[in-house]
C-alpha cells in the first residue's frame, strides 16, 4: 500500500512511517523544509513538499496514495488566531482529505485525544464508543480542536471514505519524547524542587508507547471499518501521584500534594493547572478485540523506572 502521512518527523510520525516500511508499505511523508525532507528521507520514506496550507496539494497527495495517516496540526496558527483558526483550518484539511478519497472505500486514519471531563460522570472508563470530546472551557481547547476533527473525519465515511480516528492519551511516552506532557511534569519538578499532584493525587491518566501507537495507527490503515474511534491506550488508567512519585524517585525530589484550594492560584502548575486534575479512565478492549492490537513496549512506570526520561549525564 502506497501511504500518505504528515506529521512524519514529529513525536509519533518517525514511529508511524518506521512501522508501516516494516510492514511492506511505500511512504510519502509531508515535508515543508530541507531538514524536515532530509529527515523523511532518512528514514526511509519519499518526499512531497509542501505544507498544511496547500489544500490543493493534499487533496492531490491522498487522490495518488492508496490511504491517509494523519498527526500534524496547524499549531502555527494559535499565536494569531487561538483555537478557533486551528480548528477551522483542521477542519478544511479533513474536508480536503475527503475530495480526495471520496467513493474510494480508501482509509484515512486521523489522530483524535483521549480525555473528557463529561466521561467522569459516567461512572466508567471511557470506550471507543463514548462520542467525540464535547467543546468546553479555553483550558481544553486542544480537546475541542480534535472534537470538530473527529467529527469531521468520521463524517468521511458517509461519503465512501474508510475514515477513522485514533484517540491518543494524554501521555504518549519513547525515548524521543522531548515536549509531550511528561517532559513538562518533569521540568517543572527541576524548576520547582519538588515534584507535586493535585489532592490526593488518585486522579488517574492512560498511557501508551509511541511504538505501540505506531503499530495501532498502522492496522487502522489496513483494516479498521469505516467511521469508527480507536483508543490507543496500553496503560489504561495511573494515578497521577504514582506518576510523581516516580519522577520524583528518578530526580530525587519530594512527591508532595498541592491542595484543591490552592490548585488554580499562580504557582506550581501554572497553565497546567486545569489539565493535571483530570480524572480520565479509558480502556481499548474494542480496539483490540477488532483490529487485533496488542502492545508489547514498557509501560509508562516501567520506562520511567528504567531511567528512559532520566538519562545518566
Amino acid at each position: 500500500m502506497h501511504v500518505f502521512v504528515t506529521g512524519g518527523t514529529g513525536h509519533i510520525g518517525p514511529y508511524i512511517i518506521g512501522d508501516l516500511i516494516a510492514a511492506g508499505h511505500e511512504v510519502t511523508a509531508l515535508a515543508r523544509s530541507d531538514k524536515s525532507a532530509a529527515e523523511v528521507l532518512e528514514l526511509g520514506a519519499k518526499v512531497r513538499r509542501g505544507d498544511l496550507e496547500d489544500l490543493d496539494g493534499l487533496r492531490a497527495a491522498a487522490a495518488e496514495a492508496d490511504g491517509v495517516i494523519h498527526v500534524a496540526h496547524r499549531q502555527d496558527l494559535l499565536p494569531s488566531g487561538g483555537i478557533d483558526a486551528v480548528a477551522a483550518a483542521e477542519v478544511q484539511i479533513m474536508l480536503a482529505y475527503g475530495d480526495g478519497l471520496a467513493g474510494t472505500g480508501k482509509p484515512l486514519v486521523v489522530s483524535g485525544s483521549i480525555g473528557s471531563p463529561g466521561w467522569e460522570k459516567l461512572g466508567r472508563p471511557a470506550t471507543e464508543e463514548d462520542p467525540a470530546l464535547p467543546g468546553g472551557d479555553a483550558y481544553k481547547g486542544t480537546l475541542r480542536v480534535r472534537n470538530i476533527v473527529e467529527t469531521t473525519v468520521i463524517d468521511l465515511a458517509k461519503r465512501g471514505v474508510r475514515s477513522s480516528v485514533v484517540r491518543i492519551p494524554t501521555i504518549v511516552h519513547s525515548t524521543t519524547d522531548g515536549a509531550g506532557f511528561f517532559p513538562l511534569l518533569s521540568g517543572l519538578a527541576k524548576e520547582k524542587g519538588v515534584i507535586g499532584y493535585p489532592g490526593d493525587g488518585t486522579n488517574v491518566w492512560p498511557a501508551i508507547h509511541s511504538r505501540d501507537l505506531a503499530s495501532l495507527f498502522r492496522l487502522a490503515l489496513e483494516k479498521g471499518p469505516a467511521g469508527k474511534s480507536w483508543h490507543g491506550i496500553a496503560d489504561e488508567g495511573i494515578a497521577f501521584r504514582k506518576i510523581a512519585e516516580a519522577i520524583g524517585s528518578r530526580l530525587g525530589l519530594p512527591a508532595v500534594s498541592i491542595p484543591a484550594d490552592v490548585l488554580m492560584l499562580p504557582g506550581y502548575f501554572g497553565f497546567l493547572a486545569n489539565l493535571v486534575t483530570l480524572d480520565l479512565p479509558a480502556t481499548s478492549h474494542i480496539t483490540r478485540q477488532t483490529l487485533g492490537w496488542q502492545p508489547t513496549q514498557a509501560g509508562l512506570l516501567e520506562d520511567i523506572d528504567n531511567g528512559q526520561y532520566f538519562p545518566a549525564s
